[in-house]
């Protein structure tokens, strides 16, 4: 299979779960708004959603799947099933004594951690620590299928693991529904959603743990021992967590700092909600397919197909991010508007929301970019550079963000946590280039100015387009004439790029055509 068909895969099955996440979120805005219950469901989630990032998603795909790779060459399924088995070991009951831990402090967390904001308000401090007190196993769960996830993207089974995030978005709309078809109080809302969390985290893992058994690999509960592979697991996998968990951890400095302002949490995750389609689609497809391909390659001295590999993912990152983040600029409030304007979610916040929004979209291609630089480090088992990289990183992103909030509100948080992604992707990007590790093609170079203007030229029309388009896509239109509207938007946009784009040679279809065939054979 192509590196394009293994994005496209990863990169569709996202889409699903990210669309049905719109869904959610556009449901949750009528029923909890900005109101204390929103903030606290949200502030309560970021917790958990954070270790994931921290202990699950960034250390597994960072350090296991190398390993893993290295375990199927070395040993065959029996040696990696054996490895496998090793890890999930030390992993659950670590995972166990962690969560048992987390729950007995969870006030002092919430205090101190998750919402200092919060304590003044002995109601919204008390309902976030139960609802955080719910959730929390979730990262045992997800934490445990994020590894059964880095075996499958190892024996080239990508859609089951990209697939399972549809369940969170499911549990959670059928949790909504039911709530504003029974006028559930916002109380009783979050209650239903924190549950919801909980069970959603249960049957991932379960859908995983199947997926897992039909590729062929069974595993088994071993005793956790310290062997030679868990504890060279461990050592790349604590600076891989702090670097897979950048922008969570961002994203925790900005909700402690804006936890001081009412509404200011939930508006935060609205615009996050929006912009993450992109970034999910595109950079969860290029982080996942590129790093086990990297490091097949790296293992077997293909050093020019490497180059290749990075080259070719960070043209198609750029390709699909430039013009998203154009366009998140340009109809921000177009966009928040029609999503989520109605029942509890008023004009004013809408303001606020996309103020938000446009910020972040000038960080996509930066995030993205991200995605697809640490894999240069992680496939040659370089896990603390990355990290040494994102501490820095953080540091801006705290300071900014003190600096900002006060002058700007949520737009402050945006600009810090955008700033602070774009000198981390640049600073991954000069690491490799001044190490040998990426000889940057001119051709990509020129490419990358190309779809510039491309953006640019695009902007600019969509611009002109939503003006036209203004009262149709106001408040006061019908739903459907709403959507339709920004459909069209979106599609007009999208001819007028990707014609640009084609007929510059900011893309080469040929190119396109060629990995396509290349796949075909290899396939």
């Amino acid at each position: 299979m192509s590196l394009v068909k293994k994005f496209a895969t990863v990169g569709g099955a996202t889409l699903g779960s990210r669309m049905l996440g719109f869904i959610r979120e556009t449901l949750m805005a009528a029923a909890l708004g900005t109101g204390p219950m929103a903030d606290a469901f949200y502030a309560a989630f970021r917790f958990p959603n954070l270790f994931r990032r921290l202990f699950a998603e960034g250390a597994f795909n960072a350090a296991f799947v190398p390993l893993f790779a290295k375990e199927i060459e070395a040993g065959g399924v029996d040696g990696a099933k054996r490895f496998s088995e090793e890890v999930f070991g030390v992993l659950f009951t670590v995972l166990l004594l962690l969560t048992i831990a987390m729950e007995l402090s969870m006030p002092f967390i919430v205090a101190w951690i998750i919402a200092p904001g919060f304590v003044g308000d002995a109601e919204k401090f008390d309902v976030t620590v139960k609802l955080a007190v719910v959730m929390f196993p979730y990262l045992m769960c997800m934490s445990l299928t994020a590894m059964l996830s880095g075996m499958l993207n190892s024996l080239h089974h990508y859609f089951a693991a990209a697939v399972a995030p549809v369940f969170l978005n499911m549990v959670l709309i059928g949790a909504l529904a039911y709530a504003l078809w029974q006028g559930a109080s916002p109380l009783e809302t979050a209650w239903y959603l924190s549950w919801g969390v909980l069970a959603s985290g249960l049957l991932q893992m379960a859908v995983l743990y199947a997926g897992v058994r039909h590729a062929g690999m069974r595993i088994g509960f071993r005793r956790p021992r310290m062997t030679d592979n868990v504890r060279r697991l461990l050592w790349l996998a604590f600076p891989a967590a702090v670097t897979g968990g950048i922008t969570q951890i961002n994203q925790l400095i900005g909700q402690m700092i804006a936890s001081t302002r009412d509404g200011a949490i939930s508006a935060l995750q609205y615009a996050d909600r929006v912009y993450q389609l992109p970034l999910g689609v595109v950079g969860i497809a290029v982080g996942v397919v590129l790093l086990p391909e990297l490091a097949r390659a790296l293992k077997g001295g293909q050093e020019r197909e490497a180059a290749n590999l990075q080259n070719r993912s960070m043209e198609f990152v750029l390709f699909l991010t430039l013009p998203a983040a154009a366009a998140l600029w340009v109809i921000s409030d177009e966009i928040v508007r029609v999503l989520y304007e109605r029942g509890a979610f008023s004009p004013g916040t809408t303001s606020i929301v996309a103020g938000t929004l446009a910020i972040y979209g000038l960080g996509l291609p930066g995030f993205v970019m991200i995605k697809a630089l640490n894999p240069g480090f992680f496939a040659r088992e370089d896990t603390r550079t990355p990290m040494r990289i994102t501490l820095v990183s953080v540091v801006v992103n705290c300071v900014l963000a003190l600096t900002l909030f006060p002058l700007f509100h949520e737009r402050g948080i945006a600009a810090a946590e955008t700033v602070s992604g774009w000198l981390t992707a640049l600073m991954l990007l000069v690491t490799l280039v001044r190490r040998g590790h990426w000889p940057v093609e001119k051709a990509l170079l020129s490419r990358v100015a190309r779809l510039l203007a491309a953006a640019g030229v695009m902007a600019v029309a969509l611009e002109y387009a939503s003006r036209y388009l203004a009262d149709r896509l106001s408040s006061t239109a019908p739903l459907y004439d709403q959507l339709s509207a920004l459909g069209l938007l979106i599609v007009f946009a999208m001819v007028i790029y990707f014609s640009l784009a084609f007929l510059i040679g900011g893309a080469d279809p040929r190119m396109i055509r060629r990995s396509l065939k290349r796949g075909r054979k290899a396939e």
